[in-house]
């Protein structure tokens, strides 16, 4: 339901969703291969990444994309908070929750955060522009 193949798809599985909320979940902040890491580190920004990844299944599952992917151009970040410096050094799995807070066929509006066990690392809310043209990216 992602544009991504291989290493790039992040996440490992979708815990819960419903028509405006989704809840994924990830280990590949873990993983020494992950393709976003800097010199062998991943930074917590990078958790955008996660996020958007969650927003484009969720746009999937809830039926605002279609069958294909479209290409989805992260177009705005706001209030975005990181609390931890990296995410490869966090040894429990990554929950990334998404809510959908506004959008259409065109553009949706995200809160977002992640978190391991009950701690929260990084927030934000993002806008999506969707491609009207569909067809992957």
């Amino acid at each position: 339901m992602i544009p991504h193949t291989g290493a790039m798809c992040l996440l490992d599985g979708v815990l819960q969703w419903n028509a405006t909320t989704i809840q994924c979940i990830s280990r590949s902040h873990r993983d020494t291969n992950n393709p976003m890491r800097i010199d062998g580190q991943l930074p917590t920004l990078c958790g955008i990444e996660y996020a958007a990844q969650a927003m484009a299944i969720h746009g999937g599952l809830a039926g605002i994309v279609g069958q294909k992917p479209r290409a989805g151009y992260l177009v705005g970040l706001r209030d975005v908070v990181c609390h931890v410096e990296r995410l490869d050094d966090l040894t429990d799995d990554l929950i990334i929750d998404a809510e959908q807070i506004m959008g259409d066929a065109s553009l949706a509006i995200y809160q977002f955060s992640l978190r391991v066990g009950a701690t929260e690392v990084l927030r934000g809310r993002a806008t999506v522009v969707l491609d009207a043209g569909g067809g992957a990216a």
